[in-house]
């Protein structure tokens, strides 16, 4: 298994081949190869910063020997006017990371911003927020990063390190008994550190895996079920399995279900309903 910074040099090798292809070549009419410059990341608007580490890695990946000053970590609270960091290096490198450090900045600090609204609506109560695999094509790297740094709970980051049994997996094994069994069994023969989770669509969904899944299920998900059906659900269960509310979740509920005692909600519009942060790299003439 690869690495997060394996992971995320591959990112940017990939968005880098992507933007300047055969050449910059804006920058190669213009600006001369040896000539060096700095700029500054401006903050335009409040909120969660992330992306700065991300940032520094792609002005790396071009030129090892640029100098990056920090004025502004990952999960720090901005506000307009501040200036998140400066880097010192070629021209050429500033004008062809520019673009790539931005993208991924602005993302993933709407992404960070919007997730601590989540987590400090969930302030005091036992229940955590996850993220899930709704994500960008080849940006959930960062994407769940993101969620991270603003303070929520990455779930599995792909279909390779956890088991989740849904809907469409119990329908195509012929029912939700012999999915948890034949998982199990799996997990045994292939893969032991998997941990298996599975999805319920209702109260008797509920009492089903309750009775066949102890010691083979780590956690139940409550899919589009009620706060109400929650807490019946919850009964239940009894404290014998991990517990995840999801669907539907958003600000104006969550706390709704939080007051349910429910171990996890999970909330795909942490990422796919965020919107990107305004920020801005302006060249400092000197």
């Amino acid at each position: 298994m690869m690495t997060y910074e394996q992971q995320l040099n591959i990112l940017i090798k990939n968005a880098l081949n992507e933007d300047i292809g055969d050449g910059d070549h804006s920058t190669l009419s213009t600006i001369d190869k040896n000539a060096r410059g700095k700029a500054v990341l401006k903050i335009k608007e409040e909120g969660v910063l992330a992306g700065v580490e991300v940032a520094q890695s792609v002005f790396h990946y071009l030129e090892t020997t640029a100098k990056f000053t920090v004025y502004k970590k990952d999960g720090d609270l901005i506000t307009k006017g501040e200036i998140a960091f400066e880097v010192e290096a070629r021209i050429h490198t500033i004008l062809q990371c520019e673009r790539l450090a931005l993208n991924c900045m602005q993302r993933m600090s709407g992404i960070a911003t919007l997730t601590k609204k989540f987590t400090d609506k969930l302030k005091g109560y036992h229940t955590k927020v996850l993220d899930t695999r709704k994500t960008t094509p080849n940006f959930r790297l960062l994407e769940k990063e993101a969620v991270r740094i603003g303070g929520g709970i990455n779930h599995r980051m792909a279909l390779y390190d956890m088991i989740m049994l849904k809907d469409n997996h119990i329908d195509y094994c012929g029912g939700i008994e012999k999915a948890i069994n034949k998982a199990y069994d799996y997990v045994q023969l292939k893969k032991p550190h998997l941990k298996i989770e599975v999805e319920t669509r209702n109260i008797d969904d509920v009492k089903r895996v309750t009775a066949v899944a102890k010691g083979k299920v780590f956690r139940i998900m409550l899919d589009n079920f009620s706060p109400d059906q929650i807490k019946e659900a919850l009964q239940i269960i009894n404290g014998e399995f991990e517990t995840e509310a999801s669907g539907g979740i958003n600000l104006d509920n969550i706390v709704s279900y939080a007051e349910t005692g429910v171990d996890y909600v999970s909330v795909g519009g942490l990422i796919h309903q965020a919107r990107s942060l305004d920020l801005s790299l302006k060249a400092v003439i000197i």
